[in-house]
């Protein structure tokens, strides 16, 4: 083999050597990158409206009137029949007391009526008897008139034992303690086997009827509210708003929250559930104000250390950001004092996942894309999206 051979050969070996390695590097070359998809978001116009100033405060609705009973007498508590939430009657048993030293006590009573009843009948008798001998002059005037007192002095001990036996009557009948009005059990603040003394609160009831709105105010609002004002209630969930006037307002605030109470009365046909939580707009608070910018706070984020929205490019479809100055809240809408102008069309949607310059498409709801057919069953769809690019609404994952 000559030199020039052996050179060929050696160039053929480093040749054939060297295709792994560059293999190796073609497939360590980066790949080229997926394209941002395409999405859907949800605009609104910006606009001008009136800024309402009129505050809203949370309220329960109560009865009207709500009693704590409980026993005239003290004792043992050994049964409870009312419970929490149920609805009683007039005269319905609510709970018991062990009646054992009530009864005793007007057995004691009814024996001292009966003794001094056989005194009050002996000391008639005798008067009757004292009287015809008197007639007969066989006895004084004075011994008559003793005879006529000591009758007296029996009667009148008669007519004690009697109201005293009435008195012990009524105490062993207050160990049962009923419902005096309609209403439903709102609490229940001491359980069989409990010791009570006369008067400790055993039920709570509110009482059918009327009803009312209870909210507090702070002291700076209590003085522009007057009763007889109107006040305009919702419910927490929803539903039909309801007109009340003001009923009464706390002279004095409370000891701890230093709020003062409102009470608003509203028409118990259509009040809400016992109990329930609603809201109350005071007419006598409500400020109007000039036309504002309101956005939805959820089109709202933060840039840095101050807040931007997203603002489409319908030229482009594009979405750039917007540094936007937030004057306050009015519900729950913001109140935007600077950066947006009227006629300016902003993504209220997914804004955490956009970037600038991000291409979209306006979202179209389900049910408008699919349900518009025409006369030959054809459907129209949304837009197509251009090839190879993948459209999602605003939020989705990537």
């Amino acid at each position: 083999m000559t030199a020039s051979q052996s050179i060929f050969s050696l160039d053929r070996a480093a040749a054939w050597l060297l295709v792994p390695a560059l293999v190796a590097l073609a497939g360590c070359s980066p790949s080229k990158p997926a394209e941002e998809p395409v999405r859907a978001v949800k605009l609104v116009t910006v606009g001008t409206s009136a800024y309402d100033a009129q505050p809203e405060f949370s309220a329960e609705v109560r009865a009207r009137v709500e009693s704590r009973l409980g026993f005239r007498v003290a004792g043992k508590i050994t049964r409870r029949q009312a419970e929490l939430g149920q609805r009683v009657q007039a005269g319905q048993v609510l709970a018991q007391l062990d009646p054992q030293d009530y009864r005793l006590a007007a057995e004691a009573a009814r024996a001292q009526q009966a003794a001094a009843l056989t005194n009050r009948d002996l000391a008639a008798a005798d008067l009757k008897r004292y009287r015809e001998l008197r007639e007969q002059n066989f006895i004084s005037g004075a011994e008559l008139e003793r005879r006529e007192s000591t009758w007296k002095a029996a009667q009148a001990q008669l007519e004690q034992a009697q109201a005293q036996l009435s008195s012990q009557g009524n105490q062993a009948a207050y160990t049962t303690l009923v419902a005096d009005v309609a209403g439903v059990i709102t609490a229940i603040e001491a359980e069989p086997g409990q010791v009570v003394q006369a008067g400790t609160p055993v039920v709570r009831i509110a009482q059918d009827g009327a009803r009312d709105v209870v909210f507090a105010v702070p002291e700076d609002r209590a003085g522009l509210i007057k009763p007889g004002s109107a006040v305009a209630v919702r419910g927490w969930s929803g539903g039909e708003e309801l007109q009340g006037q003001v009923r009464e307002v706390a002279a004095s605030a409370d000891a701890v929250t230093r709020t003062f109470t409102v009470k608003v009365a509203i028409d118990a046909a259509s009040a809400p559930a016992l109990g329930a939580t609603v809201y109350a707009r005071p007419q006598a608070l409500a400020r109007g104000g000039p036309a504002v910018v309101k956005l939805p706070t959820s089109a709202l984020r933060q840039e840095g250390k101050g807040t931007a929205v997203w603002v489409l490019d319908k030229s482009t479809m594009t979405v750039r950001s917007q540094p936007v100055q937030v004057a306050t809240a009015d519900g729950n809408e913001a109140v935007i004092g600077a950066g947006v102008t009227p006629g300016m069309q902003v993504v209220v949607a997914g804004v955490h996942v956009l970037s600038p310059g991000q291409k979209v498409t306006i979202y179209q709801p389900r049910e408008v894309a699919a349900g518009g057919a025409d006369a030959g069953g054809a459907t129209q769809g949304v837009a197509p999206v251009a090839a190879g690019q993948k459209e999602i609404a605003a939020g989705a994952g990537k």
